[in-house]
């Protein structure tokens, strides 16, 4: 078993078609992880992930504030704390922070498909 303090784990800030967009390896490959990676990311008022797509899914779980996740379908979803989200693997998504607060959420993937 493996417990780490969120704290502890450095934050990266993301660059690339994005906004005011930080992710930190909450659990992942290094850690012996043999299927999944956790990842936590935050997004700042106003900010916004790439909108992309993948063939891996995504299972979220938002820890707080508000915003949308836009769909394939180009529907604004909206999502607060407590909501959960199965993003299935090449459908176009993309979180949007429409609130004057951060938004943080979980995001957990197969760790194929990753770094960490």
């Amino acid at each position: 078993m493996k417990v780490k303090k969120v704290g502890d784990v450095p934050e990266q800030a993301m660059t690339q078609d994005c906004s005011g967009v930080k992710m930190r390896w909450l659990v992942g490959q290094d850690d012996g992880a043999p299927n999944f990676a956790m990842r936590e990311f935050t997004v700042a008022p106003g900010g916004h992930t790439p909108h992309h797509e993948h063939p891996w899914e995504h299972e979220c779980y938002i820890l707080s504030g508000e915003g949308e996740v836009l769909d394939g379908k180009g529907n604004a979803n909206p999502v607060k704390a407590g909501d959960s989200l199965f993003i299935p693997g090449s459908e176009m998504h993309q979180f949007r922070n429409t609130s004057g607060k951060p938004l943080k959420f979980l995001c957990m993937i197969p760790h194929q498909q990753c770094k960490g």
